[in-house]
């Protein structure tokens, strides 16, 4: 076969692989742009053009591109011009993450102008997980957001993201966007069965597979039990989780690992693989699990491995009672009790989880510390473009570890591992250490859990995470990066593993499904008089977060409300099911859903605006947080905006009113059709601004030698934009503008530690670190400027490029030189332990119409109010706000990770399991309170998982205004709604 391509008008020759879709085709030969999201064509991140027209090219076969040209998002530009709709995109910053961006701009660069007129139908094809599609739309028509850069007055400014440019252009270096030379791959087998111990497992077969070279097993996994969840303090999760295990407790549980020349190599050797299981009772419901008798999930010791009560499947629990709930309802005019049920959610971040790890060179850099082989350092970093140029392959394997002696080489290691004989870890080599580059929110704390997990100091592990195409939580665990590891230390080659996005479904994590009963009683004027909480969690299979998941749910949501009298019950429970984990809003929002409709519900009884009911009993500036274990001790107000959230939805609510009385074409009720149902619903929601028991993060600023800075931090960027307040703060404090200002972050070598980008505390605490370095290296130049021209440093003041004194001016690249002559680096260090806490309120609100007769849901308008303090980036806080309220109003309506009676997921893809596309999402309104908190950095406040919470009661309140139907089950979905009301008209329901 002769073959030609030509792709960003390069000539190509090389044939494809037989059955090679034209997205690996195009990635194998260095465009990194093309992204991998689905390969199923449903999210559109790997767009390219050919022959001018848009196609999903994992969809597309490569031999069908032969004779064609392929323009992918590197080659959209021209002669060094931006192409206008990636100018666009910056100028409004239509991105967070951007893994989807490169795909929304090859869409949009063909749309023609019937097509812009109709962009829900334009766009069905291309999904982002992060922005709310509301930025991405301001992009297509034109709107600019970003401001331009100015001296010592960045805080507060809609700067646009540093990263943009790359993003844009399709340059940006996501978890494997490298070549590496030597490249292994990794497929997992996993388990067919929910609940099963492994009685024999033979892998001769697949290793006579051409290409493979290593086979893992529980035999060669190290005994030591972890928990996959990602934590400052490792004791706050079970110890429960064996890195292959002999017992199985979910579908979809890894069982071994094959490593390969290649993916399809490494897939035929999972199907060779012979394992003989002794299948066992399982248990799939939480409260059954509970019952004696149940099948037990983990037989541990429940010390050793911080079980509350195994025998019970009880991982965690908490029982709290302040004052006398009974006495409480007692002296209650109208007490209201509801069961109320969540459901689990995938994050559905559209870069799946991934690692790759090889071995590298050590030296020992010019300040002493221990450093890396300068030719593997950028390629990791992904900060230079060179890291995958245009062109290059991949990576082939090495042509001396191939063929026969690859074979014989996995042989042996086969014939050991079925032996049981593993033959101990073998530890990097002296002058090097393991490098593991991975899609993760925490690279410190997962460098520190693979160095007790395979007994390894810290300086023999290095953990960096190039940008990361989407998070919410979900990356907050160890779920890859131990097992290729472990190969990579097995083998001493390059070893990738890179989820499928149905592995995303059964092999990560999920938000935790909820059960919860709550009671809650008031006197005649709405004084709450007593609030009872029961949760019973869902943890899955292993109990990473599970118990501090639950802790959290029984926490801000009892304590943004005062009452005398309060008491919660929670349990975290073993079942044999996909494990759940860390999801944005941490379980509040599970809870926030059952409390907020059942004092809606309470308002209701008392012939009361719920809106009253709710200000009635809200926590007031100044007062105590109580929850039914008491106060928190690090918990404060330290600036408050509820009341002005609460206003903001009183104002939305009159503004309908109004206009509606006087027909004014605003009125949103105008436009719903005959025969719907209308309504209106807000609830409110209040959230710590980071994780109990201390988040520490570090940061370092260094003046270079051009006069710039150079800013380390260890907290990771994933669409949260914190590269980009970072750079504001750093700016603001030195007097400079943000493009003078380098960031390096997410790299275990660039600072001394970090918690991890987890618990919305990216700004308040990482941000916290940067201020204190930066005004520390602002008050070391002021002093040396002074020093070095005789003035006092009270008398000098940084400015752009310079520090002035008086009306003497010195250069900041003259303060570099001089101070190298003195043998002086002028850079400074900052800290924060995560310590005392703030806490941020969010209110939302909706306008609905509902169709009798489909029970299709109508968003009519949606507004949220959001206390975050002193607003450090408006057009990024706002993207923050608008995507969170994207992705509850997907969990709200029709998100359900579905679990059959085997135990497996049955929604493993997205065209099975439903994110919110374009035409789902309606623009919301956002508007932020005027307040400066006392804790934060100058004034801020976390943003990122707040305003998930608020939304489903919001709309579930307004489905209830306008249907007279309390709906007590997530999601609530067109279905369950017409069903609902379909009994209600034939009078089955009371």
């Amino acid at each position: 076969m002769t073959y030609a391509i030509e792709v960003n008008k390069k000539k190509f020759d090389a044939e494809p692989r037989p059955g090679q879709c034209l997205r690996t085709y195009l990635r194998d030969r260095g465009w990194f742009g093309v992204k991998k999201g689905c390969d199923a064509g449903d999210c559109g991140a790997c767009t390219v053009h050919v022959d001018g027209e848009p196609v999903h090219s994992c969809l597309y076969p490569a031999v069908r591109a032969e004779g064609r040209s392929v323009t992918t998002v590197e080659g959209l530009a021209e002669d060094g011009e931006l192409h206008p709709v990636q100018q666009k995109f910056l100028d409004a910053q239509g991105f967070q993450c951007g893994f989807c961006t490169a795909g929304f701009l090859m869409t949009t660069a063909k749309l023609d102008e019937d097509q812009l007129t109709d962009l829900p139908r334009a766009l069905k094809g291309n999904l982002c997980r992060c922005t709310g599609y509301r930025a991405i739309e301001d992009s297509i028509r034109g709107v600019k957001h970003a401001e331009a850069p100015c001296a010592g007055k960045a805080v507060g400014r809609s700067l646009p993201a540093p990263a943009g440019p790359k993003v844009v252009t399709g340059t940006a270096r996501y978890t494997f966007d490298i070549a590496v030379p030597g490249l292994l791959h990794m497929k997992l087998l996993r388990s067919p069965h929910a609940h099963a111990r492994i009685v024999s497992i033979d892998t001769a077969a697949a290793l006579r597979v051409p290409g493979v070279h290593l086979v893992l097993t529980h035999y060669d996994a190290p005994e030591r039990l972890y928990s996959t969840a990602r934590h400052e303090h490792p004791e706050e999760d079970p110890d429960d989780t064996r890195l292959l295990d002999d017992t199985v407790r979910y579908v979809g549980q890894r069982v071994a690992a094959v490593v390969a020349d290649s993916e399809g190599a490494a897939e035929e050797g999972c199907r060779r693989i012979e394992v003989t299981y002794d299948v066992l009772p399982a248990v799939l419901d939480p409260e059954e699990a509970m019952l004696p008798g149940a099948p037990v999930v983990h037989a541990k010791d429940g010390k050793q491995s911080r079980i509350s009560r195994p025998q019970d499947n009880v991982v965690g629990e908490t029982h709290g009672e302040i004052g006398d709930v009974e006495a409480g309802f007692a002296e209650a005019d109208v007490v209201y009790e509801q069961d109320f049920q969540t459901q689990r959610v995938q994050h559905a971040s559209l870069e799946t989880h991934g690692a790759v790890a090889w071995f590298e060179d050590m030296y020992e850099g010019t300040d002493g510390q221990v450093g890396s082989a300068v030719g593997v350092d950028r390629r990791i970093t992904g900060e230079e473009d060179e890291a995958a140029p245009a062109g290059s392959a991949e990576g082939k394997a090495d042509a001396d570890s191939t063929g026969a002696e690859a074979e014989a080489e996995a042989e042996s290691t086969g014939a050991e591992a079925a032996a049981g004989r593993t033959g101990g870890l073998p530890a990097p080599a002296d002058g090097q250490r393991l490098i593991v580059r991975s899609s993760t929110q925490t690279p410190f704390l997962t460098r520190r859990a693979l160095c007790v997990l395979f007994e390894l100091p810290l300086e023999k592990v290095r953990v960096v995470a190039g940008r990361v195409g989407g998070g919410f939580g979900g990356k907050q665990e160890m779920i890859v990066e131990d097992i290729v590891a472990l190969a990579a230390m097995r083998l001493r080659r390059p070893v990738k593993l890179e989820y499928t996005r149905a592995e995303q479904f059964y092999g990560a994590t999920t938000r935790h499904p909820f059960r919860i009963r709550i009671k809650a009683g008031a006197r005649r004027d709405g004084t709450l008089t007593a609030l009872q909480l029961r949760v019973v969690s869902n943890t899955g299979a292993y109990g990473n977060h599970g118990p501090a998941v639950m802790f959290h749910a029984c926490g801000e949501s009892l304590s943004v409300y005062r009452c005398p009298n309060k008491k919660a019950d929670g349990y975290s429970v073993y079942t044999n099911a996909v494990p759940a984990g860390a999801f944005r809003g941490y379980g509040l929002g599970q809870v926030v859903f059952g409390m907020e409709s059942v004092l809606d519900e309470l308002a209701r009884q008392l012939g009361m605006d719920p809106m009253v009911l709710k200000a009635r009993n809200i926590i007031k500036a100044g007062e105590p947080m109580v929850t039914a274990d008491g106060e928190e001790e690090d918990l404060h107000i330290a600036s408050y905006g509820l009341d002005q959230c609460l206003g903001i939805v009183r104002t939305a609510q009159e503004q309908e009113k109004e206009w509606e009385e006087r027909n004014d074409p605003k009125a949103t009720s105008l436009s719903v059709p005959d025969g719907w149902l209308v309504g209106e619903g807000s609830a409110l929601s209040m959230i710590a601004t980071g994780p109990p028991g201390g988040h520490v993060a570090d940061a370092r600023v260094t003046l270079l030698a051009d006069g710039t800075f150079d800013l380390a931090v260890g907290t990771a960027e994933f669409g949260n934009g914190t590269t980009t307040v970072h750079r504001q703060i750093a700016a603001g404090e030195l007097g400079t503008t943000v493009d003078q200002i380098t960031i390096r972050q997410s790299d275990t070598d660039v600072v001394r530690h970090d918690t991890g980008a987890f618990g919305s505390t990216g700004t308040v605490v990482a941000g916290k670190a940067t201020l204190r370095a930066s005004e520390a290296l602002a008050a070391s130049l002021l002093r040396f400027a002074g020093a070095h021209l005789g003035v006092s440093a009270a008398d000098c003041r940084l400015v752009e490029e310079a520090v002035e004194c008086g009306d003497r001016r010195v250069l900041l690249k003259e303060l570099y030189a001089s101070a190298q002559a003195a043998g002086r680096e002028l850079a400074e260090d900052g800290h924060f332990g995560g310590t005392p806490r703030s806490v941020a309120f969010n209110a939302q609100w909706f306008k609905i119409a509902v169709d009798p007769g489909s029970g299709e849901i109508r968003i009519l308008r949606s507004v949220h109010a959001a206390d975050a303090g002193k607003v450090m980036n408006p057009m990024q806080c706002r993207g923050q706000v608008e995507g969170g309220v994207a992705q509850a109003l997907g969990a709200t309506l029709f998100e359900n990770v579905r679990i059959g009676d085997r135990g497996q997921v049955t929604t493993p893809a997205f065209r099975m399991y439903r994110l919110p596309a374009y035409a789902d999402v309606p623009r919301t309104e956002v508007h932020f309170m005027e307040t400066a908190d006392a804790i934060g950095p100058l004034g801020a406040k976390s943003m990122s998982e707040s305003p998930f919470n608020p939304v489903a009661p919001a709309l579930a309140n307004a489905l209830r205004d306008a249907t007279g139907i309390r709906f007590t089950e997530l999601p609530v979905t067109r279905d369950r709604v017409w069903r609902a009301m379909d009994r209600r008209a034939r009078g089955l329901d009371e």
